[in-house]
């Protein structure tokens, strides 16, 4: 499917709306040799792990759309078709660590909810740039 491919590389590149608005920390240069800490979340380095972080992301949008924007819904039968096109169990993602990554990108969503609704429109709806019809409008 196509759209999984464009979804995969402006997910991984989506800026959240709410995250833009707040300057970026100062990066910290890491001591030579020096690993992160225990405990800490990996960054993605295979295929199916990048597929799952993007199914995550994808997961919290959905909830966001659902819960915040007044004049949009989600279309839940597409979300489970795309996250299954992108080889994602969607039971995976709906329970534990998983879960709790998809509700934290829920929450940067709704910082700023006017501009996350209009962006999750734009990427998502009926026309959207990366998934159209992820994202309707109510009544649709």
């Amino acid at each position: 499917m196509k759209y999984v491919a464009i979804a995969a590389a402006i997910l991984f590149a989506l800026p959240l709306a709410a995250q833009a608005q707040e300057p970026a920390p100062k990066p910290v240069a890491p001591e030579a040799g020096a690993t992160a800490p225990e405990g800490a979340p990996k960054a993605p380095q295979t295929a199916q792990e990048r597929q799952q972080a993007n199914a995550v992301k994808l997961a919290g949008l959905v909830r966001f759309v659902g819960e915040s924007c007044k004049e949009a819904q989600p279309d839940y039968e597409r979300f489970k078709s795309v996250v299954t096109a992108m080889g994602v169990d969607l039971d995976a993602i709906s329970k534990g660590e998983l879960l709790m990554r998809s509700m934290g990108y829920t929450e940067a969503y709704r910082k700023n909810v006017d501009e996350s609704c209009r962006k999750a429109q734009e990427m998502f709806g009926e026309r959207g740039t990366a998934i159209p019809g992820l994202v309707l409008r109510k009544g649709s």
